[in-house]
């Protein structure tokens, strides 16, 4: 695949805080796929994204069929009553039509059958009494009834799976019944995780009174997967820029991407920027979000790294508005934006111009609620929460009743 420039993320001069949807656009724009392909068995493709479109080698069906077990004839039967003579031979699934059926009689045919030359329409078998090799009914029957074209679904040649797309079990079941048994597909895209800083320790480990428990690194393992990526734990590396810079390039061997949390800002701690920007290939977005700060945005190795906020609120935010997208686009996918829906707020809140908000929420009786807290600290609040509520750029007042976007995790592919 060809890699992505050292300069991909730089930001046009003069531009301080970026709007979220600017953002999100210059993204979509400087980033592409990062990940080769393989071919693998239909069944074998749950879940993989296509690296190339999928043309149907056959229609489906194949052949008219019928869609009932009844009885077919050449239509041309109004109202009254009306008896036709069975043919000896009878249609089951699978068999190919040697014969055609004479005008003026009906042969006996099962559920998938071809519709063999003579016949264009079936009646039900409940619909009919048969009598020494008759069938009798009383009409009239629609010309064409209970039965299915050739191709009517698929078209021999027609797409039926494009590139980019993530298969699902329905497309398993489409590209299976055209005939199709191999595809070729992206690997999968692997996502490198660092937490960094001095005050972190691992759960389990004992911590001194100024320390933190590690909450980043699973909640972003967790993440990671979820979207249908592979999490590469690059464990936790205190405030040394040369230990940062060890793990960075083992990383860079082990990883597509890198994910950081921690030390993205541009502070003396802040060994993330200044890595990146020792490597002349980072840009620090102001992006105006709330929760959230600086994103260190940048190349190490020709690897994009993510540089997260140490702040779990902020980090899993950050990682679903823009992460989510920019890593479908990283592992050969389409642009995912976040799929939320207009529901009434149980809440009301006021807020300022200039940054987008989101804020912690669930679904409740027809209505959604927000966390007590907006605090990026309460940690309590993501396990508490069914999704967010995206709040737009501009002032706004929201009243108990008002219409409100909600995204559920799901809506972010998460």
């Amino acid at each position: 695949m060809p890699p992505l420039k050292n300069d991909c993320f730089a930001l046009p001069p003069g531009v301080h805080w970026t709007p979220v949807d600017e953002a999100l656009a210059d993204l979509r724009t400087r980033l592409s796929c990062v990940v080769g392909d393989e071919v693998l068995p239909v069944a074998d493709a749950l879940d993989r994204i296509l690296a190339t479109d999928i043309n149907a080698p056959r229609a489906h069906p194949p052949l008219p069929n019928t869609a009932v077990d009844g009885y077919g004839f050449l239509n041309g039967r109004g109202e009254g009553d009306h008896h036709i003579p069975l043919v000896a031979q009878h249609m089951p699934a699978g068999a190919t039509p040697d014969a055609s059926v004479p005008a003026g009689t009906a042969i006996r045919i099962l559920t998938g059958a071809a519709l063999p030359p003579g016949v264009d329409t079936v009646i039900l078998q409940e619909d009919v009494t048969v009598e020494d090799g008759t069938i009798h009914f009383t009409g009239p029957i629609k010309q064409g009834a209970n039965t299915r074209k050739a191709g009517e679904d698929v078209e021999a040649g027609d797409v039926v799976a494009r590139a980019g797309r993530s298969l699902t079990p329905a497309d398993l079941a489409l590209l299976s019944a055209v005939g199709v048994a191999e595809v070729s597909v992206r690997r999968p895209l692997r996502v490198g995780i660092l937490s960094t800083g001095d005050e972190l320790v691992q759960p389990g480990d004992d911590a001194g009174p100024g320390q933190i428990y590690d909450a980043n690194r699973p909640m972003l393992r967790g993440l990671i997967a979820r979207l249908g990526h592979v999490p590469v734990d690059l464990g936790h590396v205190i405030d040394d820029r040369e230990a940062l810079r060890a793990r960075l390039d083992l990383g860079a061997e082990q990883a597509d991407v890198i994910f950081t949390s921690g030390g993205a800002s541009a502070g003396d701690a802040d060994h993330v920027s200044a890595l990146l920007n020792e490597a002349g290939a980072m840009a620090l977005w102001r992006v105006a979000i709330k929760p959230g700060r600086p994103l260190a945005l940048g190349m190490w190795q020709g690897k994009p790294v993510f540089g997260l906020p140490g702040n779990p609120v902020a980090a899993m935010v950050c990682t679903l508005v823009f992460g989510a997208p920019a890593l479908s686009l990283l592992a050969g996918a389409d642009w995912k934006n976040p799929q939320g829906f207009m529901v009434h707020a149980g809440f009301a809140k006021t807020k300022k111009a200039g940054r987008r908000e989101f804020l912690r929420a669930r679904m409740r009786e027809g209505q959604v609620e927000v966390f007590a807290s907006e605090g990026s600290g309460r940690i309590s609040g993501l396990s508490w929460a069914e999704g967010l509520v995206e709040l737009p750029d501009e002032a706004m007042s929201v009243e108990q009743g008002d219409l409100v976007r909600f995204i559920p995790w799901a809506g972010f592919g998460a």
